[in-house]
Order: C-alpha cells, then sequence, then structure tokens
C-alpha cells in the first residue's frame, strides 16, 4: 500500500476537538511550569486488526519536537489483542498531551473498520469484498473508512478521496437512481456504456424494474462482452438477496450464453451473510459490504501514562512501568 496523504485538519492541531479536560490539564501544567517526559501508552479493548497508525505518524510529527522523543508502534494492519500495547509515546508531557483524545479516536474508528473488513474478508474465503460504507459516516471520514477498509482486506472501496489513500482505483457501478431516471434499466445501461469511459467496468445493477433473472438476460444481451457483471441487491421487502437468486442468475445467464459476466451482491451483507452463501455455495464473484463495516463498534482505545521522568508509575489496579511488546517497532 502506498503511503497515504492523510490530511490533519488545523481544529485537531490547535486542539479544538480535544476532550476541553485536556484543555485545563495544559493550563494547570504550564502555570505550576511543569513538563515531565512521560511514557503514555495505547492500548484496545477488544482483538482486531490495527489501523490509523500512519495517520497518527503524521500528526505526532507535527507537534512532537524533533529530538528526545520515542513512538513505538506495531504495524498497519497487523492483528492485535485485547490489552497489547500497540503504541507508545515517550516525550514532553506538554508536546502531546492534548491530542489524546484525537490519538484514540483516530485509532478506535480507523481500526474498527478494518477489523469490520477482516471479518467479512475471512470467511468469504477466496470471494473479493468492494466497501461502499462511506454514505454511513460522516463525509469528513468516509476517506478514513475507505483505506481501513483495504488495510483489512478488502479489494477496493468506493470514494475517490479514499481509493486515492490506498492507492487504487475507486469501484463503483450505478445507483438505483439511474434507471429510475431513464425509466428502464437497459436504456440506463446504455447510456452508461455510451457516456462513461471504457476502462470503467460494465457492472449493470439488477432489480429496479422486473425479475432480477429477466434483467440479467436483458442488459447481457443489449452489452454482450462488454457486460463485466450484474449486481443482485434485491430489498428486504422482497426477500433480499439469497443464495437461490444467485445460482438462478447464473444459470440462467449461462444457459443464454453468457459465462461471462459476474455476479456482484450487496444489500445488507455482514459476515452471518457471507457465511450463507458460501456454505451454500452459491456462485457469487464480489460481495459489496457498506452498513457492517462503516457501524463497526466493537473496538475501543485508550492511553495510560506508565512512567514519568523514567519512574514507572500507573494508576490503581495497573502495573507500573513500560508494557515491553516485541511486535512494537520505533516509528519515530
Amino acid at each position: 500500500m502506498v503511503n497515504p496523504e492523510f490530511e490533519i485538519r488545523p481544529s485537531v492541531l490547535v486542539g479544538d476537538t480535544a476532550d476541553i479536560s485536556l484543555q485545563r490539564t495544559l493550563t494547570v501544567l504550564r502555570n505550576e511550569g511543569l513538563n515531565p517526559t512521560v511514557a503514555v501508552e495505547y492500548f484496545s479493548n477488544n482483538n482486531g486488526v490495527f489501523s490509523g497508525i500512519k495517520e497518527v505518524k503524521l500528526l505526532l510529527a507535527k507537534i512532537l519536537p524533533e529530538v528526545g522523543v520515542e513512538v513505538w508502534a506495531i504495524d498497519e494492519g497487523e492483528k492485535m489483542e485485547k490489552g497489547e500495547t500497540i503504541l507508545r509515546i515517550k516525550a514532553p508531557y506538554s508536546s502531546f498531551g492534548l491530542y489524546d483524545t484525537a490519538i484514540c479516536g483516530t485509532l478506535s474508528s480507523s481500526s474498527n473498520w478494518a477489523t469490520a473488513a477482516s471479518n467479512c474478508v475471512e470467511v468469504a474465503k477466496d470471494i473479493p469484498i468492494i466497501c461502499t460504507g462511506s454514505k454511513y459516516v460522516h463525509p469528513l471520514v468516509s476517506s478514513g473508512l475507505d483505506y481501513s477498509s483495504i488495510v483489512g482486506g478488502c479489494l477496493a472501496s468506493s470514494t475517490i478521496l479514499g481509493s486515492r489513500l490506498s492507492g487504487l482505483t475507486p469501484s463503483g457501478d450505478m445507483p438505483h437512481s439511474l434507471p429510475l431516471l431513464f425509466g428502464d434499466t437497459s436504456k440506463a445501461m446504455q447510456a452508461f456504456d455510451k457516456h462513461i469511459p471504457v476502462d470503467v467496468p460494465r457492472i449493470a445493477l439488477i432489480d429496479t424494474f422486473k425479475d432480477e433473472t429477466e434483467e440479467s438476460i436483458a442488459v447481457a444481451t443489449l452489452l454482450r462482452e462488454r457486460l463485466r457483471g450484474v449486481r443482485l441487491d434485491t430489498p428486504s421487502e422482497r426477500g433480499g438477496v439469497t443464495p437461490q437468486l444467485v445460482k438462478e442468475t447464473r444459470l440462467r445467464l449461462d444457459h443464454a450464453g453468457f459465462k461471462h459476466v459476474e455476479i456482484f451482491v450487496s444489500g445488507g451483507i455482514n459476515p452471518d451473510r457471507i457465511v450463507e452463501f458460501v456454505d451454500n455455495d452459491a456462485p457469487v464473484n464480489t460481495f459489496t459490504v457498506g452498513s457492517y463495516i462503516a457501524n463497526y463498534t466493537d473496538i475501543n482505545f485508550h492511553s495510560e501514562i506508565h512512567e514519568i521522568d523514567g519512574r514507572p508509575v500507573a494508576k490503581r489496579g495497573k502495573l507500573p512501568g513500560i508494557n515491553e511488546n516485541p511486535k512494537l517497532g520505533q516509528i519515530m
């Protein structure tokens, strides 16, 4: 993966996104003339896939002094265990204490998205997963969602900026609005084929007006070899996409001479549903997953001071001193 060019917004750098308690702590320390060197360790409350460290590193490069600091972390995309130290920052407290909110938030959100993507990829076996979760998060974080989904193993993501962070081409076909506006799926696909660059795969959404198999044959007959695939997105009101529907669509396409046409499945896809398709040998070529990845919330990051000016410390209930982890590597 390329080195992503994350944007660290001015509001983060000036501390406007920090918990106010951190602002007040810095005020007290500054007025008391205190600024000890501390070792702060970050850890997760759950097992998962680690993501967000490249963005955090960019933030730290902007705020930490050039000398007298050490930053250690596990690698982006590495599996992490509950309570394991995955990031350690050793620096004067006032240089980075204000940014604890941003660091924990970045790691929490990013690792949630990466973990959710990994959960889908793991059960899908060799079937690719595309992340389409951007519509379920605020637009200012959608690129981070897409980037972390790639860290978690997704083949591609849907937004331009998120794909750019990952060095990939965004993936997507058409929304329901396009055939609705044309009043006919085949007419919409014909216009798509006419106006969209040839390097964009032709994938038709085929559940808008008619039976899925009927629309599949219609667009395949229209585009023939130019059609890459069809996407099944049957709404829950009509029973959703089922393994049997995928099998029927595959069979009818094959019988009509369109064995090259792939089948994409979307609509409320999560690990349990993926397992259902896999266990029933449904011939799915690609799953697209949105809300499950976007809304995953099992990962929360926390931080603790474990050393002050070289002296081991800890709050009650925790062991004082550095928690060694052989997976940590120095990144700054």
